[in-house]
């Protein structure tokens, strides 16, 4: 497996387009050194907001309104539309998209530690859905077991073959993999594929120091192609 590349952030226009084939990949920042809480709150619908206010962790509800006010942020720069006007539909397991009336796009977004990204394609269907997901790489007692309980016999092999120094990093590559793959058709992770369903290209990358992440889609251009913003 060939080692992820580095990602290099850089500031977006105002408002952007994007051409079939291509991929948007997008920074959030959801830490104190994101943007202002008070101000994502309010670019929130009323569900959501009514969610936020219900979490008691200070940190976490932080992280979440950063997160869901950033993709609205994100997704208006497409739509021309106020971040509080986009609505979401909802597939079988829960994966956000817009509704069939509006411009095709399709998104993904995953969170994790102080971090969230999200990924953006054109068009609507099993080729244009998209599927992120993003780890903070940090020490766990468990990967065998969860190796063996989640991944396929390969994966688990080349793991146990891997050097001590190296097992982590296999680990998250692997698992970062399982996720945006099972993210990209919305089926979930204990759902299995469609029967004739092509698996996606998996594609991973580092888009801070101590993360990695994974983008799946049908086709995937070379990072080098990607086009990365920052919205913090």
């Amino acid at each position: 497996m060939p080692a992820p590349e580095t990602i290099y952030w850089r500031a977006a226009p105002p408002r952007l387009d994007l051409g079939p084939g291509d991929l948007h990949l997008w920074r959030i920042r959801t830490d104190h050194f994101g943007a202002d809480v008070g101000d994502c709150m309010r670019q929130l619908a009323s569900r959501q907001q009514a969610r936020a206010s219900r979490m008691r962790h200070l940190p976490y509800r932080e992280r979440y309104v950063r997160a869901q006010a950033g993709l609205r942020r994100i997704l208006s720069r497409y739509l021309d539309a106020p971040p509080q006007s986009i609505r979401f539909d909802h597939g079988p397991a829960g994966k956000p998209m817009l509704p069939p009336d509006s411009q095709p796009l399709c998104f993904n977004l995953t969170t994790t530690g102080d971090l969230a990204l999200v990924g953006v394609s054109a068009g609507r269907g099993p080729d244009a859905e998209v599927g992120v997901d993003c780890e903070r790489i940090r020490p766990r007692r468990d990967i065998t077991a969860v190796a063996e309980r989640m991944f396929k016999a390969e994966v688990v092999q080349a793991l146990g073959a891997a050097r001590e120094s190296e097992r982590l990093a296999h680990f998250y590559l692997a698992w970062t993999a399982l996720e945006a793959d099972a993210k990209a058709d919305g089926r979930g992770l204990f759902r299995p594929r469609d029967p004739g369903a092509r698996p996606p290209t998996v594609v991973h990358c580092i888009p801070e120091t101590g993360y990695v992440a994974a983008v799946a889609r049908e086709i995937l251009p070379m990072v080098c192609h990607w086009s990365t913003y920052d919205m913090s």
